[in-house]
């Protein structure tokens, strides 16, 4: 597999795309901010203080960035 090979662009774009909403989640949790989510057929609010934490080590997430 080569870096521009279909699949490595595919991987690129998915890790991408999870870091960001891995970032949203927690903006939106210390920041006290609701979001709403699809459960069960739903749309399900969660409160800020039901948002599990997802912040590592090596992730730094500016609260002041806009959403």
């Amino acid at each position: 597999m080569t870096n521009n090979s279909p699949e490595s662009r595919r991987q690129i774009i998915l890790n991408g795309v999870e870091t960001a909403v891995r970032q949203a989640l927690e903006r939106h949790r210390k920041l006290g901010e609701s979001i709403a989510i699809w459960r069960d057929g739903k749309v399900v609010v969660l409160e800020a203080d039901q948002i599990a934490p997802t912040q590592t080590k090596s992730q730094h997430i500016d609260p002041n960035l806009a959403p």
